[in-house]
């Protein structure tokens, strides 16, 4: 586990196949029915074709760093946390998820490095994906 604030997410009807998924250790993404496309960020519709009808699925939780910036400073609750990674992680799947590595040397982070999901607790059963070095 890192030492990255966690708080609970903000659950709607339209992400909470996503956080009970991360809540049972998977990452589930929507596809939309019509195009097929995986979508992210989570939501009950396609933003490239338009269509309203998704089924969730689960993805390897494997990816790549797409690109990273290590922050130094960190505001309210991040202030203790500093340094620490905010990246862009391409799935293997395809979509690009805005996220944290963590469980590394913040210098040892490199675009094109393996990475895999691991969840960490966010309070009432809840849990946020992170990245980790694969």
């Amino acid at each position: 586990m890192s030492e990255l604030p966690t708080r609970p997410p903000r659950r709607t009807h339209e992400t909470a196949p996503f956080w009970d998924g991360c809540a049972e250790g998977r990452l589930v993404l929507p596809r939309c029915d019509r195009c097929h496309e995986l979508v992210w960020y989570p939501r009950r519709f396609c933003p490239l074709c338009a269509g309203t009808e998704v089924s969730w699925e689960e993805v390897s939780g494997r990816g790549t760093v797409y690109s990273f910036t290590v922050l130094r400073r960190g505001d309210g609750p991040y202030r203790e946390a500093a340094p620490y990674v905010l990246a862009y992680v391409e799935l293997d799947e395809g979509p690009r998820v805005l996220t944290n590595v963590v469980g590394t040397d913040p210098g040892a982070v490199a675009v094109g490095q393996p990475v895999r999901v691991v969840f960490e607790p966010a309070g009432d059963g809840d849990a946020l994906p992170r990245f980790t070095p694969a």
